[in-house]
C-alpha cells in the first residue's frame, strides 16, 4: 500500500481527517520545538521588569531552596563568603593608610566607599550565603508559612558561625601576609575606630546597614542581568561605605585583623562591638526589608 493511500486511525477506532492528520503532525513538532527552543514570549518576559509579585515569590522560593540544604553544606558556604569578605577590610585598610580620617574624613570616606563593595561583588556573585542577606530573605518563607521560626533561627545561626569563621581565617591570613600586603597600621586603626562607638551608635548605625544590605538582596531578585546585579551591589554598599555604617560582617574582618595585629588587644570591646553590630543588621534586614516587603505586597495580593 501506498504511503499516500494509508489510513490514520484515532483513539475512538475512526479514520482521521486530513485537517486532523496535519493538527496532530503540527502539535507534535511545536511540542519538540518547546524542547529544543526558548518560547520568544518566555524570552521577553524574562528581560521585563519583574513585578513585586514575582519578586516575593521568588525570594519565597530562593529561601526555601536555603532551608533544604544539608547544614554542612550552608555552613561550608558561610565559611566561604567570610572568607570573601576578609577583602574588604584589606581594602579598607590599605586606603585608610593613604587617605587617614584624621587628615580628611571626607576623602577618606569617599576613598572608603570606591573599594567598599568590591569583596562583596565577589562574595555574592559567587553564590555564597552571607548573614546580612538572609536576615530578610530566610524570614519570607516563615512569613509564608512554609517554615517556622525553629528553622530561621537555626539557619541564622548556622550562617553567621560560618561568616565569622571564615572572616578569622582570611584575617590570620592577611595578618600572616602583612610583610607583603602591609596593611598593619590600616588595620589597628580601623578596628580602634570601630570599638570606641558606644553600644547603641553602633546598633542604630547596624540598622541602617542592614536595611540597606537586605534591600540589595531584594533588587538582586528583581534584576535581570549580570550587570544590573553588579550595579545594585556596587551602589547598596558604597552608600554603606560613604556613611560608614557597621556591617557585622565585613566589621568582623576589620576586628579581627585589628586583634591580631594589635599589640594591647581589646577582647571585650570587640565583643560588645560584633554583638551590637549583629542585632541590628538583624532588626534593619528582617524587620524594615523582609517583614514590611511580605506585608505591603502580600495586602496588595489579596484586595
Amino acid at each position: 500500500m501506498n504511503a499516500e493511500n494509508k489510513k490514520l486511525i484515532g483513539p475512538d477506532g475512526k479514520e482521521l481527517s486530513s485537517a486532523k492528520i496535519n493538527a496532530t503532525t503540527r502539535t507534535l513538532e511545536r511540542n519538540q520545538e518547546n524542547i529544543d527552543y526558548v518560547p520568544v514570549i518566555v524570552k521577553r518576559s524574562d528581560e521585563s521588569k519583574r513585578h513585586p509579585d514575582d519578586i516575593l515569590e521568588k525570594a519565597i522560593k530562593e529561601g526555601l531552596i536555603q532551608y533544604q540544604r544539608p547544614n554542612f553544606s550552608l555552613l561550608l558556604s558561610a565559611v566561604s563568603a567570610g572568607l570573601i569578605l576578609g577583602f574588604v577590610g584589606m581594602c579598607v585598610a590599605l586606603v585608610s593608610q593613604v587617605i587617614p580620617s584624621e587628615d580628611n574624613m571626607i576623602a577618606n570616606r569617599l576613598a572608603v566607599a570606591i573599594v567598599y563593595p568590591f569583596g562583596f561583588i565577589v562574595c555574592i556573585l559567587s553564590g555564597t550565603q552571607l548573614f546580612t542577606e538572609h536576615t530578610a530573605t530566610a524570614v519570607y518563607p516563615v512569613l509564608d508559612k512554609k517554615t517556622n521560626l525553629k528553622s530561621l533561627l537555626e539557619l541564622w545561626l548556622i550562617i553567621l558561625c560560618g561568616n565569622f569563621l571564615g572572616t578569622f581565617i582570611s584575617s590570620f591570613l592577611l595578618y600572616s601576609s602583612d610583610s607583603v600586603i602591609m596593611a598593619k597600621v590600616g588595620f589597628v586603626d580601623i578596628a580602634n575606630h570601630l570599638i570606641h562607638y558606644s553600644f547603641g551608635e553602633v546598633f542604630l548605625s547596624a540598622v541602617l546597614a542592614g536595611w540597606l544590605m537586605a534591600q540589595g538582596g531584594w533588587l538582586l531578585l528583581a534584576s535581570t542581568s549580570t550587570i544590573g546585579q553588579i550595579l545594585c551591589i556596587y551602589i547598596v554598599t558604597f552608600i554603606i561605605g560613604l556613611g560608614g555604617l557597621h556591617h557585622s560582617i565585613a566589621g568582623s574582618a576589620e576586628i579581627f585583623s585589628g586583634l591580631l595585629n594589635s599589640s594591647a588587644p581589646e577582647y571585650l570591646a570587640s565583643l560588645k562591638f560584633l554583638t551590637s553590630a549583629v542585632l541590628g543588621n538583624l532588626l534593619g534586614g528582617s524587620f524594615f526589608v523582609g517583614i514590611l516587603n511580605y506585608a505591603h505586597i502580600k495586602k496588595t495580593q489579596y484586595k
